[in-house]
């Protein structure tokens, strides 16, 4: 690595580097957006994308939920976010509504997106000129992310069954700046909504009949998204307890 190449890294991709584990209970129906910045990591030359989440601010959570207002999420500028800070872009995720019950996460730096505070807590690995709101559907992504989710004995979760024999639990419910469902109308009748789904693949709605435990391997998520923008995480063997 040379000394240009470091300067040339746009400094949002060293927002890790004081990071720090924080919990957060009681998340389950928060609504928040994730901010990726995307840039040329120094050490690596990969595209990666650093993620700021508003649950993970110093603010905690508003007794309303609701981590990203509207009005403030529709102020953010991000061509202007993508020259202020020297980027090769800068994308919305969400707003979504969260589906686990806690986590434990690593927080790193937090700043003021134009008046919606959202801190550092992951860095996705980007194919050479792909974005993150141009990802394709039902097409497994890595995100370095140190942490562990959890979803409560009688939760209830929804999953995707892919043809492989692999389950994804859903743990972002897409609301999107113009919702086309509430979540409560997407878990009584998810499975009709469907018109993409990959041959094989299946929707059902599980109640979890013990605690299920998101620990990532070496730090390393498999994660997914659906024809709606949904976020899934994989399920069994190297991330989660078991598979529901």
């Amino acid at each position: 690595m040379t000394n240009d190449r470091v300067a040339d890294e746009p400094a949002v991709l060293r927002d890790s580097a004081a990071a720090v584990f924080g919990r957060v209970d009681g998340m389950h129906g928060t609504r928040y957006i994730e901010i990726f910045l995307r840039g040329l990591e120094a050490r690596t030359g990969k595209l990666v994308a650093a993620c700021y989440n508003t649950m993970f601010t110093e603010d905690g959570l508003p007794e309303s939920r609701d981590t990203a207002p509207q009005a403030l999420v529709e102020g953010i500028d991000f061509d202007m976010l993508k020259a202020e800070y020297g980027l090769l872009g800068a994308s919305l995720n969400g707003p979504k509504i969260w589906t686990p019950d806690w986590s434990e996460i690593q927080i790193g730096t937090e700043r003021d997106f134009h008046g919606i505070k959202a801190a550092w807590v992951a860095q996705l690995d980007l194919k050479q000129g792909g974005a993150v709101a141009h990802v394709t559907p039902y097409e497994p992504m890595t995100i370095a992310r140190e942490s562990r989710l959890g979803w409560s004995k009688g939760s209830t979760v929804m999953v995707l069954d892919d043809a492989e024999g692999n389950s994804w639990v859903m743990k972002g419910f897409q609301l999107g700046l113009e919702p086309r469902f509430t979540y409560e109308d997407f878990l009584a009748n998810g499975a009709s909504y469907f018109g993409d789904l990959p041959t094989g693949w299946a929707f059902r709605v599980v109640t979890l009949e013990q605690e299920l435990i998101e620990t990532p391997v070496a730090g390393v998520a498999t994660i997914m998204p659906d024809e709606f923008f949904n976020v899934y995480d994989k399920a069994g063997p190297g991330q989660m307890n078991y598979q529901p």
